[in-house]
Order: structure tokens, then sequence, then C-alpha cells
């Protein structure tokens, strides 16, 4: 399975793109601001593409297993991110939840996303039974059609 975020606008604070598994649209994207000088935990992901596997640790993971527990195996954790310890897929939806993660929604506005939980559980599903049936999963991140704004 292949995940592909093709980056759309970036604004002073954040980054809004879409998120396709297979060639298929999927949702919108949030992240922070790609910046000249890497701010631990908050500068977007370089482009490129990486693998994505559980993480069963952590307070993320502890809160997903309780907040999901009808669909949860693990976070979806990018690997191998240069500069980045731990990046995750998850929801949320304003710039201050972006630290680390690539936060997904089902629509947004300049710099928000909309009904993140939902795209969430919907693109989450997908991931995690691919995972679980033993398939190598990456997520290609893809900064060709970034538009400059405000």
């Amino acid at each position: 399975m292949t995940l592909t975020v093709k980056r759309k606008t970036e604004s002073k604070e954040s980054t809004i793109g879409e998120l396709y598994i297979d060639g298929k649209f999927e949702c919108y994207t949030l992240e922070d601001i790609g910046r000249p000088k890497k701010i631990w935990g908050k500068t977007r992901i370089q482009a490129g593409s990486y693998r994505i596997k559980f993480r069963k640790i952590g307070r993320f993971h502890n809160r997903y297993k309780v907040r999901f527990k009808s669909i949860y195996k693990g976070m979806l954790h990018i690997l191998n991110i240069p500069l980045f310890q731990y990046v995750l897929i998850h929801c949320g939806n304003t710039a201050k939840h972006t630290a680390g993660c690539l936060l997904v929604g089902k629509s947004y506005t300049s710099d928000r996303l909309i009904d993140s939980t939902t795209a969430y559980k919907q693109m989450y599903v997908k991931v995690a039974a691919a995972l679980e049936r033993g398939e190598a999963v990456y997520i290609n991140f893809d900064d060709t059609g970034i538009e400059k704004v405000g």
C-alpha cells in the first residue's frame, strides 16, 4: 500500500495537503510549515518516501488505545525521517496540534482541518488492515504543487 501526501498550500504557520491511498483521494492533511532551520518536532517532513509501521508505546498510543478501542491496533508511525525521532499520523485540527505529526481531516479552512476524527477513523482502518496483513506500507511526501499563501 502506498499513501501519498500532495502538499497544496503553505502559509506562515502550516501546510495543507491531500492524502491519497493507492492513488485514490482519501482526505486532507495539515502539517507545521517547513522552516530553514529545524525546530525539533515541529518542522514539516522533508519530501521523500518513508515506511509506516505500528508504534505500540508512548503517550499517544495509550490515549488512542482507549479513544479508538474498536479499531485501534497501534499508532501509525512514519519511520526514518531525517531530524525527527517520531512522526505519527493522527487527528487534530489546528497548527498547534502538528508538532511531529501529520494530521488528517475531511475538509479544511486556510489553516484548520474539519472533521479530523472521522477522516482518521476512515483512513486508519485501511492502513491498519494492510499492516496487519503484513503488507509493506509507504508514504510519499510530494512538494511539487505547493502554493505559498499569506
